[in-house]
């Protein structure tokens, strides 16, 4: 090819992208509102239910101890540590042990192994992905505050057309 040939190309290529209408949110004045709780993962169907991959929510009452999500982790991030929880008048009725996922948000890549594999659906992503702090500790995420469920608030929809995909 030569170079006026691939210069034509290059200014076809480009002049495509000017038509497009571009994505960008005013973050943080702009949020995206994303449709569904999160990714999921159904163990008895073996499949992920898609959605967002953000900060882990924690069930206590489904969570056995089994420690599945910290094998899971092992391997890519090593960000699941397993925490006592609790004290000794505090008994778990599933969870003989008393120990629970902490998640470490400095390592974790949110890959969703962990959610993959819980047999019990005691952990789930949510969308929340505002996870900033100002030390490496603030990143590390107990039981209890894993429990607790994400307040996201989004504001812009996702509009997706023939033209692509546009916010409104």
């Amino acid at each position: 090819m030569t170079s006026a040939g691939g210069f034509i190309k290059s200014i076809e290529s480009g002049s495509k992208h000017l038509v497009i209408k571009r994505f960008t949110l005013r973050y943080p004045e702009q949020k995206l509102k994303f449709v569904g709780d999160g990714y999921q993962f159904d163990p008895k169907r073996g499949v992920g239910i898609a959605g967002y991959r953000g900060r882990h929510i924690l069930f206590h009452d489904k969570c056995t101890g089994c420690q599945l999500c910290a094998i899971a982790c092992e391997g890519i991030a090593e960000a699941i540590g397993m925490v006592k929880v609790g004290d000794e008048q505090q008994q778990w009725k599933q969870n003989k042990k008393g120990i629970m996922p902490q998640i470490d948000y400095g390592k974790c890549v949110f890959c969703g192994f962990c959610v993959d594999a819980c047999p019990f659906y005691a952990l789930f992503m949510t969308n929340d992905y505002e996870l900033s702090a100002f030390t490496k500790e603030h990143l590390i995420y107990t039981p209890a505050q894993l429990a607790v469920k994400p307040k996201y608030q989004g504001d812009v929809e996702i509009v997706i057309d023939e033209r692509g995909a546009t916010h409104g």
